[in-house]
């Protein structure tokens, strides 16, 4: 590999009119305007403009720009949307971004077998809608699932709101094209989720792009259920709402569903969506059961039951299909939402024993009112899914650093309470010097090695996942402008 940033960005140039002739002059960036718009993904606080963005439209065009990012020993980073929430598509400044935004085709549809293969950019939405007629659909469903693709739910390990009951998207795909990193392609998985010998399918999902690029991806589609029935029940806080959803989960019951919004959360989302939720409550509950229609009402019964016993001052019935929508739109608009109530956030992911639900919920707001900040919750209550969003003013000095700071200590909380820095968001940039946390030297070494067997140059999605010196000795925080930036005397590179 080349030595220094300048040979890297240098060598990334020289690379572009290969690339151009390879892809098309439209299909290579390399101005600074266009490369702006791919500094970052979800998580802003963290920006670094690439060399050159790559806009392959097939798996040869993919393995075409591997191939030379390999022979030149050039870092790349694949992208898909950019939704990504813990900096797992953050550029390397002196390498490629290959972006799989136009490689949204549906290759195949195998309507008797319940599959599907797509192209990484499509959407989680876009599958269901190719197979709605059919009464079929894809049950990951990110709260961006209108336009996360099916690349960075692989990427990631994507969930989603009704993952209690239908689990990640590595319960959901058969099959994978990868280009490794050293631009070969092959085939791993099969005509199931499960194959005999070693997991490829299996280490790939949720490796963050540090392993292979997937270029077509073979998904698993479910019969739409017969009966759904949805509720929303109000509790006077967050822990007497927990309660109730120990008890769902004691009875027995298996919801497709179980979210908890907190009165900050509520706020924010009725600011922006109206979607009828009260504004008088501390804590309120999403619940939903499907399945077969006398199996539903029976569950439906004991989950009403079992909110009042816990106490709760109201529920909410969706009496059809539009209202069950708009109950969805107000829940999945949580994280856009909170620019309503704060002008900068920090998004959080983790994972704790949903026994533990009113605990944490306490130290974190210890934790907060020790900052000086504000912590809206949101979150999947059924598995102990986290998602604090720290709100902070990045204009008032101090708050971003304490905001980041109360985020990471979030995380690493729910390690302490027996659970995971992340269940859905991935590790990314975000969460790398956190790993340690959570992990033995021994555990990171191996995970290391299984990089390395894909990886050995270490040229894909590097500085990912697992701590470094210069990640964790010098920590990139959210940007901020130089005075001298700012009177227009110079510019950031």
């Amino acid at each position: 590999m080349a030595s220094t940033h300048t040979e890297h960005r240098t060598g990334a140039a020289a690379m572009a009119g290969e690339l151009r002739e390879r892809l098309g002059p439209d299909r290579v960036l390399t101005d600074r305007t266009g490369l702006k718009a791919y500094e970052c993904d979800g998580l802003t606080g963290y920006r670094v403009v690439p060399a050159l963005v790559a806009l392959p439209e097939s798996t040869e065009e993919v393995a075409a720009v591997v191939a030379a990012c390999a022979r030149e020993g050039i870092p790349y980073v694949a992208r898909g949307a950019g939704t990504g929430l813990s900096g797992g598509a953050l550029p390397v400044a002196d390498g490629v971004v290959v972006s799989l935004a136009r490689m949204r085709r549906i290759l195949d549809v195998d309507l008797p077998n319940q599959r599907m293969t797509v192209e990484p950019g499509v959407t989680n939405a876009d599958i269901t809608r190719a197979v709605a007629a059919h009464d079929l659909y894809f049950a990951p469903d990110p709260s961006s699932q209108t336009v996360c693709t099916i690349g960075g739910n692989v990427a990631e390990n994507s969930g989603g709101a009704h993952c209690m009951k239908y689990g990640f998207t590595s319960n959901h795909v058969h099959a994978m094209t990868l280009v490794l990193p050293d631009a070969s392609v092959v085939t791993v998985g099969g005509d199931g989720t499960e194959v005999v010998g070693p997991d490829l399918r299996g280490a790939v999902i949720g490796s963050e792009g540090t392993l292979a690029i997937a270029t077509s991806v073979t998904v698993r589609l479910l019969r739409r259920p017969e009966a759904v029935r949805t509720l929303v029940a109000d509790f006077t806080s967050p822990a007497a709402a927990g309660e109730a959803v120990s008890g769902i989960i004691a009875a027995g019951i298996v919801p497709a569903a179980v979210e908890m919004l907190d009165a900050l959360a509520i706020e924010a989302c009725e600011a922006a969506v109206h979607a009828g939720f009260s504004l008088d409550t501390a804590a309120a509950l999403v619940v939903e059961l499907d399945g077969p229609a006398d199996e539903c009402d029976e569950g439906f019964a004991q989950v009403e039951r079992i909110c009042r016993e816990a106490g709760t001052t109201g529920i909410r019935f969706a009496t059809d299909p539009d209202e069950r929508a708009l109950i969805w739109k107000g829940r999945k608009a949580a994280f856009a939402a909170m620019g309503r109530i704060s002008p900068d956030y920090f998004v959080q992911d983790g994972v704790i024993p949903r026994t533990r639900l009113g605990e944490v919920l306490a130290r974190m707001q210890e934790m907060a009112d020790e900052a000086g900040l504000r912590v809206a919750n949101v979150f999947h209550a059924g598995d102990g899914n986290l998602h604090p969003l720290v709100l902070y003013d990045a204009a008032v000095p101090g708050e971003s650093e304490r905001g980041e700071h109360l985020s990471t200590a979030i995380a690493e909380l729910c390690v302490e309470m027996g659970g995971s820095i992340t269940g859905e968001h991935g590790v990314g940039t975000d969460k790398a010097c956190s790993m340690p946390k959570m992990f033995s030297e021994d555990d990171l070494a191996v995970m290391r090695r299984m990089r390395a067997a894909f990886d050995p140059a270490g040229i894909s999605n590097p500085g990912k996942i697992f701590p470094t010196p210069r990640l964790c000795g010098e920590r990139p925080g959210p940007y901020r402008v130089h005075p001298l930036e700012a009177a227009g005397l110079i510019e950031r590179m």
